[in-house]
C-alpha cells in the first residue's frame, strides 16, 4: 500500500497567506458570468432594435414608463442604449411590484402580450383583469441561470424578464411556484396559457419543468436565436399543453345547435304548415298598361279596378245598409234589404 504523503507545512502557510489572492479569483470567476472582463462591445443590433423601436413608437413614454436618462454601458458588453424605467404597462392599468429596468423592444412586447393573452385569459377564467405583475427580475448583468462562466443572459442586455407572479383586480394573488401544480384548475390552467400564449410573442419562453431553475418563475425574453422561413427561431419550454375551457359562470344549459337559416323565398311552402302570410302580390299588369297609354307630358293615371272610377282605389269601403225604423217597444227594425228582414205574417182571410 502506498503510504499517504504529509501535508507540507510550506504548502499549508502558502495558501494561508494568500487569501486575498482566493478573493480575486472568486471575483473574477463572478465577472466571467458577465463576458470576457474588460474587452469585447455589445452586439450592433441591440443598439439598432431600440432605435427602431422608439422610431416607430411602439412605446409610448409616460409617468409610468421614463427613459433611464443614460445608457447602461458595461461590465464588459452588458447594459443598453436607451434604457427605459418602468412602473406599469397599458397606461397604469398594470403595475409591477418594483421599478424594472428595461429595453424598448421588451417593453413594447410585454404590453402586446398583456393585451392579446395575459388579460383576455385572466376576464375569461377569473372575470377581471390582472393589476399588477409580480417581476423576480429584469436587467442584471449576469450569465445564463446564474451560472459563473456562462454564457450573458438576455438580462444582460434589459431584454429579458422573470414572471413571478399575478394580483388581480380583486387582490388575488397567482403565484407560478405554488400556482403551477398546486393551483386550483382554472388557476393552474391560466398560468399554463399565458405561458404558451408568450410562446407567440417572445423568442425564449422557460417555464416550470423547462429546467431546474425555473420552478418558481416565467422566464420571457426576446434573443436573437436565428431565423427560419417561417420568422425568428424561437425556443418555448415547457411544450404547452392544451388546457381545461374556462368555467360557466351560471347553471344554465349549453344553447343547442342552431341549424342554417332557410330561405323561405327559394322553397316551396310546407305542407301541413298555415300558410295564410305567403301569397301572391297585386296583378300590375292593368298600372302598367296605363302608364304606357299616358300623353307625353302628363302625370299617368293610376290604375282602375274592372267598373270602377279613376278614384276607386282610394274610395272609402261601402258604408252597411242603414238600420230600419224604431219600433214602439224600443227595437230597431230591420232595414227592407237587409238578409235579416223577416217579412211581417199576413193575415189569412176568412
Amino acid at each position: 500500500m502506498a503510504r499517504a504523503h504529509p501535508i507540507s507545512p510550506k504548502l499549508t502557510r502558502s495558501t494561508a497567506i494568500r487569501p486575498a489572492g482566493v478573493a480575486a479569483l472568486a471575483l473574477l470567476g463572478a465577472l466571467a458570468g458577465c463576458g470576457k472582463f474588460g474587452g469585447g462591445e455589445r452586439p450592433a443590433w441591440r443598439g439598432q432594435a431600440e432605435e427602431a423601436c422608439f422610431a416607430r413608437g411602439q412605446v409610448e413614454l409616460s409617468n409610468y414608463i421614463q427613459p433611464a436618462g443614460h445608457e447602461i454601458d458595461g461590465p464588459s458588453i452588458c447594459g443598453m442604449t436607451r434604457p427605459l424605467r418602468v412602473t406599469a404597462l397599458l397606461g397604469g392599468k398594470v403595475m409591477f411590484n418594483a421599478t424594472q429596468t428595461l429595453d424598448c423592444p421588451m417593453v413594447a412586447e410585454l404590453e402586446a402580450w398583456l393585451t392579446q393573452v395575459a388579460q383576455p385569459a385572466a376576464e375569461a377564467r377569473f372575470g377581471q383583469p390582472i393589476a399588477q405583475i409580480d417581476s423576480m427580475g429584469s436587467y442584471n448583468c449576469r450569465g445564463m441561470n446564474n451560472a459563473p462562466g456562462a454564457k450573458l443572459s438576455e438580462h444582460s442586455f434589459g431584454n429579458a424578464l422573470d414572471l413571478g407572479g399575478f394580483v388581480l383586480a380583486d387582490g388575488r394573488k397567482i403565484t407560478v411556484v405554488h400556482d403551477w401544480t398546486r393551483g386550483d384548475p382554472q388557476t393552474q390552467a391560466f398560468l399554463r396559457d399565458l405561458h404558451a400564449g408568450a410562446c407567440g410573442h417572445f423568442t425564449t419562453v422557460l417555464g416550470p419543468g423547462s429546467n431546474a431553475f425555473h420552478y418558481n418563475h416565467i422566464h420571457v425574453d426576446l434573443a436573437l436565436h436565428g431565423m427560419t422561413s417561417s420568422g425568428p427561431r424561437r425556443v418555448c419550454k415547457p411544450v404547452p399543453q392544451r388546457t381545461e375551457p374556462p368555467s360557466r359562470k351560471d347553471s344554465l344549459p349549453e344553447a343547442p345547435d342552431v341549424e342554417d337559416e332557410l330561405d323561405v323565398a327559394q322553397n316551396a311552402p310546407p305542407r301541413g304548415v298555415n300558410t295564410y302570410a305567403i301569397h301572391s302580390g297585386p296583378d300590375l299588369s292593368a298600372a302598367a298598361a296605363t302608364i304606357a297609354r299616358a300623353p307625353d307630358g302628363e302625370p299617368p293615371l293610376p290604375p282602375r279596378r274592372p267598373g270602377a272610377g279613376p278614384m276607386a282605389l282610394h274610395a272609402p269601403p261601402a258604408r252597411p245598409p242603414a238600420p230600419g225604423p224604431m219600433r214602439e217597444d224600443g227595437s230597431i227594425a230591420p232595414s227592407p234589404d237587409s238578409d235579416d228582414f223577416d217579412p211581417p205574417p199576413t193575415r189569412a182571410r176568412r
